[in-house]
């Protein structure tokens, strides 16, 4: 429903989903500068920032566009409830990673690779996850085109990310 000035009238089930994500987000950077300042104080070095800046311009945009494209929408169950399977999924890396889990790259010298969870199925379970996110949570929405845009928009930054990733992890213990 539009109002006079053509805004979508904010529909209950849509601000519930994306309050919990966006809530869930920030407490996820609040988990990840914990676990930064505590590998920070271990002796861990950060590899690759310059990039850093873009992952968070391409979420926060991401995220911005979907309340405001998407507050006005009912949400569509069935990809609802794959967005929530992936979020288990996320629970399972960040609980696999624990204080090594981080939005930055940071690398404990001497530190073996973490070959247990997830990681024993795929190299980057955690981009696994975002990529399929970064799509299914504007099809929530029924927002393809959105989905599509950003899966585009993402793919190039985490070809930067993982490939910065994959170096400085080659030189940790396998």
């Amino acid at each position: 429903m539009m109002d006079t000035l053509g805004w979508s009238t904010p529909n209950v089930a849509a601000v519930v989903v994306l309050a919990a994500v966006t809530l869930q987000r920030l407490a996820e950077l609040l988990y990840s500068r914990r676990n930064e300042a505590w590998l920070r104080s271990q002796g861990a070095v950060e590899h690759a920032p310059g990039h850093y800046p873009a992952i968070v311009l391409l979420h926060a945009a991401w995220l911005v566009g979907l309340w405001l494209l998407a507050i006005g929408i009912w949400p569509h169950l069935g990809w609802l409830g794959l967005f929530v399977v992936l979020q288990l999924l996320r629970v399972w890396v960040l609980a696999t990673l624990g204080r090594r889990w981080t939005t930055r790259i940071l690398v404990l010298p001497g530190e073996t690779l973490v070959s247990a969870g997830p990681y024993r199925l795929l190299p980057h379970p955690n981009y696994a996850v975002v990529v399929a996110e970064i799509f299914v949570l504007p099809m929530v929405f029924g927002l393809t085109l959105y989905g599509v845009v950003f899966s585009v928009l993402n793919a190039a930054v985490l070809w930067v990310r993982i490939s910065a990733e994959s170096a400085a992890l080659g030189s940790a213990k396998r």
